[in-house]
């Protein structure tokens, strides 16, 4: 007589699916807000959209994942903090038009279910949701056995946020003489790791539990550092000026981001200098040799996010940053021309 097979059997176990929901409850229902119609467990998830005070509401959505960074997760054996980075790379682009966070989904695939990991990574996700003001209103688990290797997963999010149309930012006012400022960011981000690990692991032959002098922490501990989410920093400018641009430095760095909002006819000037490059990218630098450029073109520098404002104000703005917690600085500016230009 056949064996009897089950999905189990197949490698997906529901039980622990189940458990791993019951697990990151409590961490979703801190995201909750008035406008969450639904709990978990819903085939759709409801939010109540109010634009009461807003004459031509434009959703703005963004979504991404956090890249080969959660391989430092793996080899940490760390889960708590990478769906930081999860909402903050969704986040922060939304915030680029000038729209509010409203809410979130994320979807995490693994090969295995344990519930615990997966309650873990969670509730990272849902402190990443209180940092920006979104609800964490759904969500996808998907066990897929032969998929992924043990111990490994993957995830992505998807944000939703608005903004009145005519307060959305386009870049469409940015002038020639208008100044941008840097917002400092929290370190490397989630971006750049492919060449995090080349140097690192395969040229340096190092490991995440090694302490550096320079770095003041283990190589893990400054790989892991989440990404920074910007929300309070924008919706403290944007509630009192007026700004012509703002950019989020991610992939492709300072070369590729910048440019995508300034108008034909106008380039960038960076001032290097202008602010202080956190050491971890001057120790991928000197371990790889990595030249300037290729610094620049892959990773923040520093600067997670930049606002390009009129020259009249970027002091009012950089006044309200710091009563928001902000350290930010004026790093360059716009000229006639093209491209960004490292003076």
């Amino acid at each position: 007589m056949d064996t009897k097979l089950t999905y189990k059997d197949a490698g997906v176990d529901t039980k622990e699916g189940e458990r791993a929901v019951d697990l990151m409850k409590p961490h979703v229902k801190k995201t909750f807000n008035q406008n969450v119609l639904t709990g978990l467990g819903g085939f759709g998830s409801l939010f109540k959209l109010d634009t009461s005070e807003m004459k031509e509401p434009v959703l703005v959505s963004g979504t991404d994942g956090v890249g080969t960074k959660l391989k430092i997760a793996f080899l940490m054996d760390k889960h708590d903090t990478v769906g930081i980075d999860c909402v903050a790379m969704c986040v922060n682009d939304v915030l680029c038009q000038g729209a509010k966070p409203l809410f979130f989904l994320d979807y995490i695939a693994t090969g295995k279910v344990k519930a615990e990991k997966i309650a873990e990574i969670v509730k990272g996700i849902a402190e990443g949701c209180c940092q920006s003001g979104s609800a964490l209103v759904g969500g996808e688990t998907a066990e897929m056995p032969d998929f992924y290797q043990d111990g490994e997963y993957d995830m992505a999010g998807f944000s939703v946020g608005v903004v009145d149309k005519n307060k959305m930012i386009t870049g469409d006012n940015i002038k020639e003489g208008n100044k941008i400022i840097g917002i400092p960011s929290s370190g490397i981000h989630s971006n750049g790791y492919s060449l995090v690990r080349k140097v690192f692991f395969e040229k340096m032959n190092m490991k995440v539990t090694d302490y550096v002098e320079e770095l003041g922490m283990t190589l893990g501990e400054a790989l892991l550092t989440p990404t920074k989410i910007y929300a309070n920093a924008c919706e403290a400018v944007l509630s009192k000026h007026q700004i012509n641009g703002i950019i989020h430095i991610t992939g492709g760095g300072f070369f590729e981001n910048i440019p995508r909002i300034i108008p034909e006819g106008l380039g960038v000037n960076i001032n290097l200098g202008s602010w202080n490059i956190p050491a971890i990218f001057n120790y991928i630098e000197k371990c790889g040799n990595v030249e300037q450029t290729d610094m620049f073109s892959t990773y923040n520098m520093g600067v997670g996010m930049m606002m390009v404002v009129s020259e009249e104000c970027a002091e009012e703005v950089l006044a309200t940053l710091k009563e928001a917690g902000e350290k930010a600085y004026v790093i360059g500016e716009i000229v006639e021309g093209s491209g960004v230009a490292l003076c």
